[in-house]
């Protein structure tokens, strides 16, 4: 007998309904992507996510179930775990019925996210493969369910911030772009082309190597790899007039959510308001030992992303890290400041 696949999935509104969205899958087999278990199409982290500046629960849902059956489109039998009453009845029982009224719901409206319904059912229809739901309690502990719950909601985080491109099927654009949602949302100049009919969605899906190395890495992953940092200058080559500043910037450096900075040293009233003339950085030149010391200090608690149990290699120990954080902007009169997305370089 063929053995089952099992996937979690899960999607995540940060101010549902209309706040940053994210969707994630995550095998439960470890290592079986890359050829390595029949019935695996993808690389072999074995998980995936995405989201966009813009949405709700409900399309990050779906967007989670269509991507988990165009990452398992075998003769396997497939099982798929969600918390998500919602995606399941639209997968398996409601579908059914909006077929045969013409995707309209009991009021004779529309169905909402039909593009993404629509496309969940033809992946269902044309799997050689049977597929099972199976509903799990959000945030009760189960291990699957609280993996892609991390990612969505990182996902979701990293599209407000700004440091990743939206990343969808077309067809969650579709629907996104479609609801009452769709204003302000960020859409990628690529996805764009293809919502314009200049271009095929096959374009959007990000190769293997791309989409995992510089966007859903973890910090586990992007620690392991030191050859992957970028070099920066040299002090004395930062001093020197000619030479521009060098400022690296790479998709997969790990980005700090959240954080809070004190002084103790206070901040002179005579001090321009412009982060230059306030003293405050305007170079990624990491510190040397000829550097001398700012007098100013800083605490607080800060939150990397992606987390390091977000990798499948993550070993449930802390994880001892040394570098250097990006910090530019403002500090109030008490010494705070609120980190976003400040960029972190392995030193």
């Amino acid at each position: 007998m063929t053995d089952e696949i099992v996937v979690s999935t899960d999607g995540s509104a940060l101010g549902n309904p209309n706040g940053p969205m994210g969707w994630a899958w995550a095998d439960h087999a470890k290592n079986a992507g890359a050829g390595n278990m029949p019935g695996h199409e993808h690389d072999e982290h074995g998980y995936d996510a995405g989201g966009a500046t813009n949405g709700t629960n409900q399309i990050g849902e779906l967007c989670a179930v269509l991507m988990v059956l165009r990452a398992h489109p075998g003769s396997e039998p497939l099982l798929i775990e969600s918390d998500s009453q919602y995606a399941i009845n639209c997968s398996t029982t409601w579908v059914n019925g909006w077929k045969r009224n013409g995707w309209k719901n009991s009021q004779k409206k529309p169905v909402k996210n039909v593009e993404l319904i629509k496309a969940i059912d033809a992946e269902i229809s044309r799997r050689p493969g049977p597929v099972k739901f199976k509903w799990v309690k959000g945030h009760a502990g189960n291990a699957g369910n609280e993996l892609v719950d991390e990612l969505a909601r990182t996902y979701a985080g990293d599209c407000r911030s700004g440091a990743r491109d939206g990343y969808l099927p077309i067809e969650g654009w579709q629907s996104l772009l479609g609801s009452e949602y769709a204003k302000g949302t960020d859409v990628p100049a690529d996805v764009q082309l293809v919502l314009d009919g200049k271009a095929d969605a096959d374009t959007l899906v990000p190769p293997a190597a791309q989409h995992t190395e510089s966007r859903s890495r973890s910090v586990a992953d992007l620690l392991a790899e030191p050859e992957g940092v970028p070099d920066y200058p040299s002090q004395q080559q930062e001093d020197k007039p000619s030479q521009p500043s060098t400022q690296p910037s790479s998709s997969s450096d790990v980005a700090s959510k959240s954080g809070t900075a004190t002084s103790d040293k206070p901040t002179s009233p005579n001090e321009s308001a412009s982060p230059s003339d306030a003293g405050l950085p305007t170079s990624t030149a990491a510190p040397s030992a000829s550097t001398p010391a700012s007098g100013l200090t800083v605490s607080g608690s800060l939150r990397f992303s992606p987390a390091p149990k977000t990798s499948p290699y993550y070993n449930g120990q802390p994880m001892p890290i040394t570098g250097f954080i990006r910090v530019e902007g403002f500090v109030d009169g008490d010494g705070n400041m609120t980190l976003e997305a400040a960029p972190f370089v392995r030193g």
